[in-house]
């Protein structure tokens, strides 16, 4: 096959989704041997040594200090929404939930995306973006209850609202990235460089220090900072780079939620549910009507 430009762009993508589709059950094995605080520092200093490493070899450490001079409020909020504040509420979603509920639930954050998109970004509401949003919490609810929507009869309160809590958090974090306008390497370098600082304060000051890890946990933790919080954005990066549509390119993300319930059963042991399955199909539906075109 050729390895020209849009093959190429596919491949980049393809090795994003393969490795975003294992990164929830990586989620809920390394939090076996982890505390949600403990998995966050090691994985976030390990996504910060990633990125170093490509900003160095970019040579954009010039840009890096220009977007830290010319912007630093700005990078200071989003360096405590992301990694610090998101991610320590996600992994505590995925200490209290079963893998494929905590994940399911992540994916409704395009909706609410859209939806704050008109107070804060000034965009207009459309009726689709109303129906997404009934489609997408439809399914959050028959997580929830676990397909039984007459009884209302919640499993685990704390787990949702730290899952939907996460939702909001990462929306609020792409819509000031918007306004920001800010080049996404040297943007996301100085956001886990404020957000892993941030973080070893926090363990310091309020949690007795900062836990030693099993070699599990270790391996855990390199895993989701490389292949959640950096390799995986670099590729997906690239292919948005090499691609001719990204909009073609961007469907390929819809593989992902049905590849990470293969490795959560076999891998982290879950039994999926029936409801799981319905309310993923809910929320991605939401999402399919809210991007398709008018």
């Amino acid at each position: 096959m050729r390895f020209n430009r849009r093959n190429k762009a596919i491949w980049y993508a393809l090795a994003a989704v393969g490795l975003w589709s294992t990164v929830a059950t990586a989620f809920k094995v390394s939090l076996r041997y982890l505390s949600p605080e403990a998995l966050l520092f090691y994985a976030s200093w390990t996504s910060l040594a990633f990125f170093t490493l490509v900003i160095w070899k970019n040579r954009e450490f010039g840009e890096v200090r220009s977007l830290a001079r010319c912007h630093w409020k700005s990078v200071l909020l989003l360096g405590a929404i992301n990694p610090f504040v998101y991610y320590l509420t996600l992994f505590h979603a995925y200490a209290l939930l079963p893998a494929q509920e905590a994940q399911a639930i992540n994916y409704s954050w395009g909706i609410l995306l859209a939806l704050l998109s008109a107070p804060i970004l000034h965009q207009t509401l459309r009726r689709k973006d109303l129906l997404a949003g009934f489609l997408c919490y439809l399914g959050v609810l028959v997580i929830a209850t676990r397909g039984d929507l007459l009884a209302l009869q919640f499993h685990n309160v704390p787990g949702l609202l730290f899952a939907l809590a996460s939702t909001l958090l990462w929306a609020l974090y792409w819509l000031f990235n918007t306004r920001l306008e800010a080049p996404a390497l040297p943007l996301l370098f100085l956001n886990f460089l404020v957000g892993s600082l941030l973080l070893t304060l926090y363990l310091l000051l309020f949690q007795g220090g900062i836990e030693i890890p099993t070699v599990e946990g270790a391996l855990g933790a390199l895993y989701v900072g490389l292949f959640e919080m950096g390799v995986t954005f670099w590729l997906w990066l690239k292919a948005m780079q090499s691609a001719a549509s990204t909009a073609r390119i961007a469907n390929l993300i819809y593989l992902s939620p049905f590849l990470s319930l293969i490795f959560i059963h076999y891998i982290a042991g879950e039994r999926i549910y029936p409801s799981t399955l319905v309310a993923l199909g809910l929320i991605l539906g939401g999402l399919w009507v809210q991007n398709r075109r008018g």
